[in-house]
């Protein structure tokens, strides 16, 4: 059940960039490029599990699109020459590994909500065109690169976000969206937010009614207690009444925590139990699942 030392350091600061770093990322099972949209730490969550440090204030307050497109385009350099792999601590990279699935918008907050963010997507679009990375363009790499948005689907309503995922949908985009919780008060007291559990769940039917997406799903302890069979119960029947509201699911990927956290009470919910919930959503729902353990 062990993970790779290397999944548990998610670090968002990598050399002198501002906003573009690597990730050897256990879900995306390679490299995945990720791209920081909101260096302010500014988000409309505020989990108890996120790794995001929001007692100090950051460095960063603006998104400058030219050094994000500088940065991301030579950091793609390094990663198709294997130059990354190179270097501490990515030389420990097994080869396996040492492949670039994505470029990822995740950072220090929920990127939809960067006023930017279509700017970005074509940004990202136009690198990967440039590279020979995607779809059509006889990838280097065994597949195209995807463009994956990390995101809590609390924005999916408005329209600019609506019309950016659109052209993703054009450019190997893919959505992976946030459902850590069936009833209102755990979600609230997990992702500590005053937005409703319910926008949640109807945002991610508005986005997965268009394309297939990946659910996303953090089940933790919170002072020894994980979540309860009611509570999986719940979220299980949310994921059925998405599928029934015509909502495509491509996956859903169940994990735990593995890193550090913004609350220390936190801490992974054990293995067997994480095995329960994904067999039981397995069984109760017919979707595919991949489980995610915590450090071991």
């Amino acid at each position: 059940m062990a993970i790779l030392p290397l999944f548990t350091q998610h670090s968002r600061s990598w050399r002198e960039n501002r906003y573009v770093y690597p990730v050897v990322s256990r879900r995306s099972k390679g490299l995945s490029i990720g791209v920081n949209l909101n260096p302010d730490k500014i988000c409309n969550f505020d989990c108890v599990y996120c790794c995001v440090d929001r007692t100090t204030p950051p460095t960063i307050r603006e998104v400058d699109l030219a050094v994000l497109r500088e940065e991301l385009d030579h950091l793609l350099v390094l990663a198709l020459s294997g130059q990354l792999f190179q270097s501490p601590p990515f030389d420990q990279t097994p080869p396996a590994l040492q492949r670039l699935n994505d470029v990822a918008f995740s950072g220090d907050g929920e990127p939809t909500s960067f006023k930017g963010f279509g700017e970005a997507c074509r940004i990202a679009a136009e690198l990967l065109e440039k590279h020979r990375l995607a779809e059509g363009a006889k990838p280097q790499a065994a597949e195209a690169v995807k463009t994956v948005v990390i995101t809590n689907a609390t924005l999916f309503h408005r329209p600019a976000v609506q019309q950016s995922l659109a052209f993703l949908d054009h450019h190997n985009g893919e959505i992976w969206a946030k459902l850590d919780a069936g009833t209102e008060p755990y979600y609230r007291a997990i992702e500590r937010t005053s937005i409703p559990l319910r926008r949640v769940v109807e945002n991610i039917l508005l986005a997965g009614r268009a394309r297939p997406l990946v659910i996303q799903s953090l089940f933790l302890q919170l002072s020894g207690i994980g979540p309860d069979d009611a509570e999986i119960q719940a979220y299980i029947g949310h994921l059925n009444s998405l599928i029934t509201g015509g909502c495509q699911i491509k996956l859903v990927q169940i994990y735990t925590v593995a890193r550090g956290t913004a609350v220390a009470d936190c801490t992974p919910l054990p293995a067997a139990r994480l095995d329960e919930i994904s067999e039981r959503v397995r069984r109760e729902t017919g979707l595919m699942v991949e489980t995610y353990y915590g450090p071991s």
